[in-house]
């Protein structure tokens, strides 16, 4: 098995969308489908291109949810419905031990992610968190804990 995380922005422009949705298509590509594992919090941007994209290339999409309120708190209506189709197509949904979305509950599921992948692909712009558990500081853990590491930011791409 080839187990791979993601991290990265929510914010990326409707211009960027299929810009990371090829990027991250392309590297999941030399995956044989019986072998491809991805793990994604499920936020919109960045983890929903990336989950979907394993699903739709027959792999096993693992849920690692920051928090039990999680879908109440922080899924926005636009992406509800998407959110709800991944839910539903995960072999595997975690719920981090957190009541409440936080700082602390993102940096714990991406704890949690990366104590289970192999490779871990960011979509990341190279700039530095404004808050805890951000993709910056996601980066950082898998750098340091020696993790293979693919940052993403194909030319053309911008956040909103």
């Amino acid at each position: 098995m080839t187990s791979i995380g993601i991290t990265g922005h929510i914010n990326i422009s409707a211009g960027t969308v299929p810009l990371v949705d090829r990027a991250v298509r392309d590297l999941l590509a030399v995956v044989a489908p019986d072998e491809l594992v991805g793990y994604s919090c499920l936020a919109a941007g960045a983890d929903a291109i990336f989950a979907h994209a394993v699903l739709d290339l027959g792999g096993r999409l693992v849920a690692l949810l920051p928090s039990a309120d999680y879908r109440e708190a922080k899924v926005a209506p636009a992406y509800r419905a998407s959110f709800e189709q991944l839910i539903a197509a995960a072999a595997e949904v975690r719920v981090m031990p957190f009541s409440r979305a936080s700082g602390d509950a993102y940096a714990a599921a991406n704890d949690a992610l990366l104590a289970e992948v192999d490779v871990v692909l960011a979509v990341w712009d190279g700039r530095p968190d404004r808050s805890r558990g951000g993709t910056a500081e996601m980066v950082e853990k898998a750098r340091s804990a020696g993790k293979r590491i693919h940052v993403l930011w194909p030319p053309g791409s911008t956040r909103t």
